[in-house]
C-alpha cells in the first residue's frame, strides 16, 4: 500500500481486495480504511462527517446489504481508487438484475419498508454497471471523491 495520500510509484491504483466481508459493516470498515489511507490528514471521525465519504459508505452499505438480502449472498468485494474516484465492485450469487422499488403500485407511503437502495446507489454514484456471469452478477459503482 502506498504512503498516506500518495499513489504507488508503479502507477497501480491503491486498492483493498479483502476476503468477502461478513456483513455491510465489515465492507464499510474496509472502505473507510482505504479512504483513511488516502486522506490521512483527516482522522476517521472527520472523514465520516464528510458528505463525499458518507456517500461512499452509503453506496457500499446498500450494495452489500442488497447482495445478502436479494442476491443469494455476497461472493466478492473490492474497493480501489482510480483517476475518476472510488470504484466499488460487489458480486453476489444471483443472476437477476437489481430493480428499483415500485412506488407506483401502491407500495409508497406510510408503512413502506425498503425499496430505496438501488435508486439511491444510482443517484449517488457517478457510474453504475451490472454484468451477469455464470455464478451470479457483479455490480461496479464509481463514486466521485470531489
Amino acid at each position: 500500500m502506498a504512503e498516506c495520500g500518495t499513489r504507488p510509484a508503479d502507477g497501480l491504483d491503491e486498492s483493498v481486495d479483502t476476503p468477502v466481508p461478513k456483513n455491510a459493516a465489515a465492507a464499510r470498515d474496509a472502505v473507510m480504511q482505504l479512504l483513511t489511507s488516502q486522506f490521512c490528514g483527516l482522522v476517521s471521525e472527520e472523514l465520516a462527517a464528510d458528505v463525499v465519504v458518507a456517500d461512499a459508505l452509503l453506496v457500499t452499505s446498500e450494495l452489500v446489504t442488497n447482495a445478502f438480502r436479494h442476491g443469494g449472498g455476497l461472493t466478492g468485494f473490492a474497493a480501489e481508487f482510480t483517476d475518476e474516484g472510488l470504484r466499488l465492485s460487489v458480486e453476489d450469487a444471483s443472476r437477476e438484475l437489481p430493480v428499483a422499488g415500485d412506488t407506483d403500485a401502491g407500495n409508497s407511503g406510510v408503512g413502506r419498508i425498503g425499496g430505496y437502495g438501488w435508486a439511491l446507489v444510482r443517484r449517488l454514484a457517478k457510474q453504475v454497471s451490472v454484468s451477469v456471469h455464470p455464478g451470479g452478477k457483479r455490480i461496479v459503482a464509481l463514486i466521485s471523491l470531489t
